[in-house]
């Protein structure tokens, strides 16, 4: 067997097609009132154009997610483009729709997310890096608010800001721990009230979840302006409109908010629009961007982040609950490493056989199956093939979702493109053409928020209990005192188990949810709930990804995954 090529490798001898043509297989003219190419490869499609396709039926919407993650890798985004693949391979007209890459984790430990293998979009080191500058645009916008408030306080404080109680930290979309808490305005009067600030990365921003929960601009004004940036002495909210800076924030914006189309290697079309972590925000791309793929394609392939604890639970209840999207059904990717992994052995065993590991590992997904149907959706299995797997540990992977009435499809997407996900298109098309969704939330509207945050801790994660101090308890009856009872909630934690311990792999049960802190997102109109020790600004490892990654004597980047 010849050496494999990396994904870089295979991105940079990839035939691109111009993006007009990518396009017009989703019917999308080429006029400037239908998009603006972005170089030959990419483009972003206008507001205005996508307003005319209100009235056009929506195709069927297709959730990926996945087992809780581990350094042997999933592949979610893979099999998400290889899917796409493989539906439009089976003659259904399939666009996929991504989340926009972090510099953070691209410089930091997970590399890149355009994919991997012959399952890819391209151009990935676009992608991966600047991309059309929506994070940018993003941290900008994010920044001005805070330049506001300080600068609102510098000339005389009119509001009444008690510098003690501004909730609005500053953004950048890099991971650097030394930020995570700072003080700011020191130096004298000139500079200002000194007080303490902190840095969080900028998906983890609200302007990220609003941008991506927004349908519209004028939704997108209306929900900054009700971001809430601090309190005065009395502990009244101060929000963004009170700076008058929604209008300046949704300029910086505008275009932005306009979503981004590449192309997968097989030349077929995928939107990549947005990027919250779901460990720590709702993990989806923009609502825009899925209901605009709706409109245009039989299918849409979309993601969650992370594992279905955090990221589909999200989906589910915030994106779907605030757009009114249904998914027709769900695909919970697993990796027989990642299952071995769950089962307890080390990284560096996983190339040998472990049938005991395995099985013992399965729990993991069959806790992630069970939770998905408690959302009244059907669920398939897509076992992401690797090397060294056997086919005795395939057959039995097979076996036990057969057990649970579940079908699960072997995936050879990685080395063969939509060829190796044919069975799996061909199971999504059936389970979606059944109709039999009785699809609905986790916990309604009305529900007390400690006891949503129970609801999701105990019927999700299998916790006995969900803990809180006096504060916590206090300030959740501040919240809906204020009107913020029937916000959904954004459970903030590792995403490596279902607790809050990152190295209890399986499915643990019984264990005790500690809230560590709460985060009210107004203008996103969710509540964070910070659960163990997860961090809003990460930091780089002992190695980082950035240290291998340079241009190489033809001016090509290397080190880029």
């Amino acid at each position: 067997m010849g050496a494999v090529k990396s994904d870089i490798e295979i991105a940079r001898k990839a035939k691109m097609k111009p993006i007009k043509d990518v396009l017009s297989k989703i019917n999308v003219p080429d006029t400037a009132y239908a998009f603006s190419p972005q170089g030959r490869h990419i483009a972003k499609l206008n507001l205005d154009y996508i307003d005319t396709l209100k009235k056009k039926k929506d195709g069927k919407l297709i959730l990926v997610t996945a087992i809780n993650p581990t350094p042997a890798g999933e592949g979610k985004t893979t099999v998400s483009v290889g899917l796409a693949d493989g539906l439009n391979k089976i003659g259904k007209k399939t666009t996929v729709c991504l989340r926009e890459p972090s510099l953070g984790p691209s410089f930091g430990v997970k590399g890149g997310a355009a994919g991997g293998g012959y399952s890819q979009v391209v151009p990935m080191e676009q992608i991966n890096l600047h991309f059309t500058g929506d994070f940018h645009a993003i941290t900008s916008a994010h920044n001005l608010l805070s330049a506001l408030i300080d600068n609102h306080i510098y000339w005389g404080n009119k509001l009444n800001i008690d510098v003690r109680r501004v909730v609005w930290n500053r953004v950048m979309d890099m991971n650097d721990r030394s930020l995570r808490s700072i003080v700011v305005d020191l130096g004298g009067v000139a500079n200002g009230y000194p007080r303490q600030d902190g840095f969080d990365i900028t998906v983890a921003s609200e302007i990220m979840a609003i941008f991506c929960l927004s349908k519209n601009l004028k939704e997108l004004e209306n929900r900054i302006g009700n971001i809430t940036i601090g309190y005065t002495r009395e502990k009244k909210p101060i929000y963004a409109k009170d700076l008058k800076a929604q209008g300046p924030m949704t300029v910086l914006l505008q275009r932005a908010l306009r979503p981004n189309v590449v192309q997968t290697l097989e030349n077929n079309p995928a939107i990549i629009h947005g990027g919250p972590f779901a460990n720590i925000a709702h993990g989806c791309n923009s609502v825009i961007a899925t209901k605009t793929a709706l409109k245009l394609s039989d299918y849409v392939v979309t993601e969650a982040g992370f594992g279905a604890d955090l990221g589909a639970e999200k989906f589910i209840d915030i994106k779907c609950r605030k757009s009114g999207l249904k998914p027709s059904c769900v695909v919970i990717v697993a990796t027989i490493r990642a299952l071995k992994m769950h089962g307890g052995i080390d990284k560096k065993q996983l190339k040998k056989e472990n049938m005991s590991a395995l099985i013992k590992g399965l729990v993991n997904l069959e806790r992630h199956i069970i939770n998905m149907k408690k959302f009244g959706l059907p669920v398939t299995v897509a076992i992401n093939k690797f090397i060294h797997d056997t086919r005795k540990e395939e057959n039995a992977v097979i076996d036990f979702c057969n057990g649970l009435g579940v079908k699960a499809n072997l995936c050879t997407h990685w080395a063969e493109g939509g060829k190796g996900t044919r069975n799996l298109a061909k199971t999504v098309v059936e389970l979606s053409s059944k109709n039999k969704s009785k699809f609905k939330f986790l916990y309604e509207d009305n529900l007390p928020l400690f006891q949503k945050i129970e609801k999701i801790a105990k019927e999700l994660y299998r916790a006995s209990e969900v803990i809180a101090d006096t504060k916590i308890r206090s300030q959740l009856r501040e919240y809906e005192a204020l009107g913020f009872k029937k916000l959904p909630i954004c459970i903030a934690k590792t995403q490596y188990s279902f607790t809050t311990d990152p190295n209890l792999k399986g499915a643990p049960q019984d264990h005790v949810l500690q809230i560590r802190g709460l985060r009210l997102s107004s203008g996103a109109e969710f509540l964070v709930v910070f659960c163990g020790a997860v961090n809003t600004m990460p930091g780089l490892p002992k190695v980082p990804a950035a240290e291998s990654i340079k241009l190489n004597s033809k001016g090509e980047i290397e080190g880029l995954f």
